[in-house]
Formats: C-alpha cells, structure tokens, sequence
C-alpha cells in the first residue's frame, strides 16, 4: 500500500497540535509551520493526482485489516481531484489571511486551520459512511473556531447558528447510519453498493429512508434548499479568508452526494428507482432562486456574495441532479469554478470593506484606495460568478445546460438557470456601481473646495493605506485560476467526463476495496 494516500490526513493531524501547543505565542513560527505544511500538501495531492491518472483506484487499509471490518481510504479520480482543489484553494486563503493579518487577530488560527484541512481531506479520502461523519465533526469543530475567530458578538451570533444547525445535521446522520446498518450490516461504501443492489425491493424500505436522510444531511452541507438559512448569517460575518476556505466546505456535502448516492444509491438501483434525483432536482431549483433572489436584494456586500454561493450551489446540484456521467463531469467542472471565484470575491471584499467608511454596506461613498484596481478586480469576480464570458462560469454553465438538453427537466431546468444568471448580473452590476462608480461620482471637486477648510480635512495619514502586492497576489491567484479553467476547458472537461465514468461505473471501486489481494 502506498503510504502517500493517509499523508494528507495524517500532515495536518500532526502539525496542528504542535502548532497549538508549541508555536501559539510565536506567530512568525506558527506561520512557518503552517506554510511548510499547507506547501507539503499541495505537493501530495499533485503526486496523487498523478498516481490516479490511469483511472486505477488505490486502496490503504489502515491496521492491514480487509475491508469491510476495517477503516479504508479510497484513492480515485475524484478523491485526488477533489485533494488538489483544497490544497490549492487552502495556500491561496493561508496567504492572504498571513498578508492582511487575520491570522494574528485571534487565538490558534493555524492550528485550526490544519485541523480544517485534516477533516476536509478525509471526507474526500474515506471510504466508510461512518469515517465521513468522524471527519464531518472535525470540520464542524475546527470551522467553528475559525467562524469565531477575532471575536464579536454578532459574529459569536452567527457561528451558533450555524454550530446548531450542523449539530441537528450531525444527529440525523446518526440516525441515517443506524438505520443503514440494521439494514444492510454494513457501512463500508463498496460494501453498502454491494449490499443495496441486492435487497428485495419489498424489504427496502428502511433503506430508502436512510437515503433521503443522507440527502437532508448531506443537503445541509451543501446549502441545498430547504436547510440553505445558515449560510448568509455564517458567510457574511466569518472572516472574509475563513469564508473564502469556507468556499470548499459547501463542495464536501456536494461531493458527498455525488460519492454516497452514485456509488451507493445510483440510478440503477431498483430498491429506490430514481427516488433520490426526483427530490434533488426540486431542492436545486428552489436553491438556485434563493440565491439570485438574494443577490438582487442584497444591502451588504458580504451578504450578497453569500447568497451567490447559494445560487452557485443550486447551478450545480441541477446538473447532479440528473444523475449521469456527462451532467456530473459537468457539474465538477462547475464546482472547481465555483469554487474559485467564490475565494476570488471573498478576498476581494476583505480588501475594500477594510477601506470603506461603510464597511461592506452597498451605499455610495467617497472613492476609496486603488479604487480603479479593486473595480477591475470585483468585475473580474463578478462575471466568472454571474455566468458571463470569457471565464470560466459561462462555459460552466453552457455545459451544464448541454447535459440537461437530453433530460426531461431541460426546460425547467434551462430557465431557471438562464434567469437565474441574469439575476445575477444585474445585482453584481448593482453592487458594484455601488461600490465604485457612483462612490467615484461623488468625489469632492477640488476646485470646490474652501481654502478655509483645509485644516479640517483629515489627513492623508489617517486614509487607509494602498494594499500591497502581498495582499492582492491571493484574489489575483484565484482569479487566474478562473482563466486557467476557461483556456484548458477542453483538456480538464474531459478529464472530468472521465472521472464521473469511473464513479458511476463503480465496478473498480468496489473490486479494489472489497478485494482481499493488494490495491491496485
């Protein structure tokens, strides 16, 4: 067994302690460490892309113990895929939360921060429904602290609404797995693909159930309708770089979904017949209209690109909700610039908001610093969230309403997808008018100006200082992720067509797995 495939659980499992423990009143060492770390993992996760390249699926069987008695990580197109997204989005975060000094305005930030990664890394590694509730936890406990992070009483507001929430979730996927396992005696995900195909379907019922309930916990995560509420209060009063990371945590319960109820509970199975892409769908749908509904009459900036990543959630989750592999290969290729853009805008609004008298309220206001750079760089984030060309959300979109074209919700489906972008549109012109040009409108005239006055008007050492080129490089780095998906869309919407084969196909998965000789 290769050792490599546990590394991105086990690195950040062992620096975050030692971080915590030993570096917490240092934080040039904190940083350090977190840096050589978060590097490490990006290293890992492009050699495991690579080893899952051939489309071989790579099994580690902790304690050598054979699956399904014991704990297996699975290593697959889109485990890896999934590996590289985190750590590249995780280094993009980390350094601006470093440059800005986030990170230096509360307590442990690093080390949560790797506690962060270590859950998010194993959702995307394990190959048990339970281990995926054991790493659920973590994010929940490490995301908490980082929601929380620097303080506040609407943000502590905030971040217990949304540790309520996952709670309530985290007790229905207890109730799932039981469920799942007085059905099925299992809770290996090979094993459960196995074990459900062969159900009688009169004897189904108990599993049905706990697939619907997998769906709601699942669809908390994920920010699906109608359990969506929590994440503009989360979103929009986190740290802008907690909420930026946070842009990964909705595609866990995504990625969830995709995994459990492809593998597990896919369209082929006769014991739920469709069931799960019929209640999906809706949800997708209504989600998609909360969000641009949200971002048309958003009043803070913050909160409009909270509910953008709604309606981002809602694009892609139309395209899973079809369950094939073209509309899924589609809906990853969404999800990685999703993904981005989100980052992208988060960062972004950290920046202006610190220089607004305002904060991130959508009122006109004087110009602020390097106000025609941020413009630039918010209709950057704005066209690639919105769905506009050249970038990567319009090809996002155009292959999603492709793959829905053969699907009896196509018409249903384009609509609202088609309104939904122009919603979309329309309130990020709104915002950023807003923000930038009628704030330049309003500039004082210097010609206007009392000589009188002069020793009234603040001066230019109390303006906000210039961003440096440290503090911009994270939101241009995401931003050229963007262009980076729109130049080589052919080559990666390939490679993702190709990764939803496999997941759908199933038949290596389950024989790598459940195979008493060495992974493959």
């Amino acid at each position: 067994m290769s050792h490599w495939i546990i590394a991105p659980v086990v690195l950040p499992a062992l620096l975050a302690p030692i971080i915590a423990f030993v570096m917490r009143h240092d934080i040039t060492l904190a940083r350090a460490a977190s840096f050589a770390g978060t590097i490490a993992l990006a290293a890992i996760t492009v050699g495991l892309l690579f080893m899952s390249a051939d489309g071989a699926t790579h099994v580690y069987r902790l304690g050598d113990w054979p699956a399904p008695f014991g704990i297996v990580l699975v290593l697959d197109r889109l485990s890896a895929l999934m590996l590289l997204l985190t750590s590249a989005l995780a280094l993009i975060v980390l350094l601006h939360a470093t440059a800005t000094g986030w990170d230096n305005r509360g307590r442990h930030f690093h080390a949560l921060f790797q506690f962060q990664l270590m859950g998010i890394c194993g959702a995307f590694l394990t190959g048990d429904a339970f281990n995926l509730f054991v790493f659920f936890e973590v994010l929940l406990i490490a995301s908490y602290g980082l929601m929380i992070h620097g303080g506040g009483r609407v943000r502590l507001q905030a971040g217990l609404q949304y540790v309520v929430m996952n709670l309530a979730g985290s007790t229905l996927f207890l109730f799932a797995l039981g469920t799942l396992y007085a059905s099925t005696g299992t809770l290996n995900i090979a094993d459960l693909a196995v074990k459900v195909r062969e159900l009688p379907v009169e004897e189904a019922s108990l599993v049905r159930v706990a697939a619907i309930l997998l769906m709601v916990v699942f669809a908390i995560k994920a920010a699906l309708f109608p359990v969506q509420f929590w994440l503009p209060a989360t979103y929009s009063n986190a740290p802008a770089p907690v909420a930026a990371l946070f842009a990964i945590m909705t595609k866990v319960g995504a990625y969830a979904i995709i995994r459990v109820h492809a593998v597990v509970f896919g369209p082929d199975v006769a014991v739920l017949d469709g069931l799960i892409g019929d209640w999906l769908m809706p949800a997708a749908l209504v989600t998609l209209a909360i969000g641009a509904i949200g971002v048309m009459g958003a009043r803070r900036l913050m909160s409009l690109l909270s509910f953008s990543v709604i309606a981002s959630m809602g694009t892609m989750m139309i395209a899973v909700a079809a369950f094939t592999p073209y509309a899924t290969g589609a809906a990853l290729y969404y999800l990685l610039h999703s993904t981005f853009s989100a980052a992208a805008l988060f960062l972004l609004a950290d920046l202006v908001v610190s220089r607004r008298p305002g904060g991130d309220l959508l009122r006109a206001e004087p110009p602020i610093v390097q106000n025609g750079l941020f413009a630039a760089l918010f209709f950057a984030g704005a066209i690639g969230m919105a769905g506009m060309p050249p970038l990567s959300g319009f090809l996002g979109k155009l292959v999603i309403l492709d793959a829905m074209a053969d699907t009896p919700q196509m018409v249903i489906s384009w609509i609202a997808i088609l309104v939904g972008s122009l919603l979309l549109i329309l309130g990020f012109a709104r915002a950023g008018s807003t923000l930038f040009w009628k704030s330049t409108a309003l500039a004082p005239d210097p010609e206007d100006t009392d000589p009188q006055e002069d020793d009234e008007t603040p001066s230019p050492d109390d303006a906000p200082a210039p961003a440096r080129a440290l503090e911009l490089a994270p939101t241009m780095a995401a931003l050229a992720a963007l262009a980076v998906l729109s130049v080589f869309a052919g080559p990666i919407s390939t490679y993702l067509v190709e990764t939803s084969e496999q997941l759908f196909d199933g038949t290596d998965y389950v024989t790598a797995v459940l195979g008493q000789g060495e992974e493959s």
